[in-house]
């Protein structure tokens, strides 16, 4: 029995293993093993495979299961309702000062003010969305206005 066959018998276990736990480790490991087959099959030596194999395994804990993590966290980097909005585009509906006015952001129409007290929006201007007060967007022009 070749090396390779070892190697692909312990990527298929690994594998079954980060089905059951979910842990990304003994995935990454399976890879790793894979890597090692596939270095055993086209004929290197025991000592490439095994080089292959830590490289490949250290590859991927360091560097792709960080990612993984990330990815499946994603609460603290996943916006959801009205902080979504914030960083948006929209059009002025109804001119916005201080006080109040109407933009469209994402299809619908908002109450707006705009953040700089002093400065008076008009109908059809750009504005980006920078942050969100109760049901009210709070917006600056997307341009400097003439």
């Amino acid at each position: 029995m070749g090396a390779w066959l070892v190697w692909l018998i312990l990527a298929i276990g690994l594998g079954i293993a980060e089905a059951l736990t979910l842990t990304f480790v003994l995935g990454l490991l399976a890879v790793a093993a894979l890597v090692a087959a596939l270095l055993g099959a086209i004929g290197m030596p025991v000592a490439v495979q095994i080089i292959g194999f830590t490289a490949s395994a250290a590859a991927g804990i360091y560097l792709v299961r960080p990612i993984m993590q990330r990815q499946m966290r994603g609460g603290s980097e996943t916006k959801s309702g009205a902080e979504a909005l914030v960083g948006r585009s929209a059009v002025v509906m109804q001119e916005v000062d201080g006080d109040g006015g109407r933009i469209k952001l994402s299809g619908e129409e908002w109450s707006a003010r705009c953040i700089d007290e002093d400065l008076v929006i008009p109908v059809g201007t750009r504005v980006d969305v920078m942050e969100i007060d109760g049901a009210t967007a709070v917006v600056y022009p997307r341009e400097a206005l003439p």
